[in-house]
């Protein structure tokens, strides 16, 4: 089985299919796995052919079968944070490509497989010539990571992988009380007044944004309280 990689990238896709953005240094494939429409991004280094994966959320058979074709230097796999939907294939998608995996410790402990490495606000993953920056989210969970690629050479936008505490229209759901202003408090210190307006928002479901189409509606969803 061949999975058919669109390479027109909108920021938009359907379920179980997938598409390629490619920028100066990186490709990025996002695709749409199980029946919550999980977004899996496979992030790769042009020069080494080295690749990050964001959520091994689920359909394995096609992940790995992805992998094999787009992305055989797997060289680490990241879970944004520990509800179930994001890691249903991380057990098979590690034993089939023998790529370590890393999430926060505090997201750790409900996780299939235990992570080899934590990551932590302020740390650093690197992908061959690629950059992440490990920004700590609380609110949607405790341990939430988003990954902000640098900018390098003619790739001047940072590329924002958010799991679930960032999306087009608001941040992530949030359950106890004083959870919604922990999240908005760091996505707003973290993310909004750490990066410009150009930094393109990728969530761990449905379409794509970038901070500047978000940022005027700050104050509206504070007010609002979701």
């Amino acid at each position: 089985m061949s999975i058919s990689v669109a390479q027109t990238y909108t920021g938009h896709v359907e379920t179980q299919t997938a598409a390629r953005r490619i920028l100066p240094g990186v490709s990025i494939v996002k695709m749409s796995v199980g029946p919550m429409d999980n977004n899996a991004y496979v992030v790769t280094c042009a020069e080494t052919g080295e690749s990050l994966l964001i959520d091994a959320a689920n359909d394995p058979d096609l992940l790995v079968e992805l992998l094999a074709e787009q992305a055989p230097k797997l060289a680490l796999i990241v879970t944004t944070h520990q509800h179930f939907d994001h890691w249903q294939a991380l057990s098979a998608v590690a034993e089939a490509t023998g790529a370590p995996t890393a999430a926060h410790r505090l997201d750790a402990e409900p996780l299939p497989i235990p992570p080899e490495l934590f990551l932590d606000g302020g740390d650093t993953v690197e992908v061959g010539d690629l950059v992440f920056d490990v920004i700590h989210l609380r609110g949607h969970t405790p341990g939430s990571v988003a990954l902000a690629l640098r900018p390098s050479g003619e790739r001047t936008a940072v590329q924002l992988f958010t799991g679930d505490c960032l999306f087009p229209g608001g941040v992530g759901k949030t359950w106890e009380p004083g959870a919604f202003e922990q999240l908005l408090g760091d996505v707003t210190s973290r993310v909004f007044d750490a990066y410009g307006d150009d930094t393109v928002v990728y969530p761990g479901h449905g379409d794509d944004t970038i901070l500047g189409e978000e940022r005027p509606r700050l104050a509206e969803w504070r007010e609002r309280g979701w």
